[in-house]
């Protein structure tokens, strides 16, 4: 079943969860947690395969990263277009949710173009540094 044939109020509570991970902040991430305690998979993806996680960290939402990590979210899953969430957030340049990933063992090779490509794509030398170390 896709997504697209999912019953009104189901579609309704898919887009509300998804929406929770572009919009970030506390209550977000709280409201998150309620839903995955409850049962969502904490690794649910959309129809080009970003999951939660993914859209949390391209949108630079570190509270809302660090929850799905602390309910165990996989932090090397790729999306449809094999990319990581740990190239997602250099490209966008967000540092905290960098250094959550990497705390919670992303791997810089995983994904094209990987989290170590990105960051010599964008002159992010530290970065390169750290990961070929």
């Amino acid at each position: 079943m896709t997504q697209s044939q999912l019953p009104d109020d189901v579609q309704e509570l898919v887009n509300k969860i998804f929406g929770l991970a572009r919009e970030g902040g506390a209550e977000a991430a709280q409201t998150l947690k309620a839903y995955i305690d409850n049962g969502v998979d904490v690794d649910l993806a959309n129809q080009d395969g970003n999951t939660l996680l993914m859209l949390a960290a391209y949108a630079g939402h570190e509270e809302v990263v660090q929850t799905l990590i602390e309910l165990g979210a996989d932090v090397n899953r790729l999306n449809g277009r094999n990319q990581a969430p740990l190239a997602g957030a250099i490209f966008k340049k967000e540092d905290g949710v960098i250094e959550a990933l990497l705390a919670a063992g992303a791997d810089p090779l995983a994904g094209t173009p990987s989290a170590v490509e990105t960051a010599k794509m964008f002159a992010r030398d530290d970065l390169v540094a750290r990961f070929e170390a």
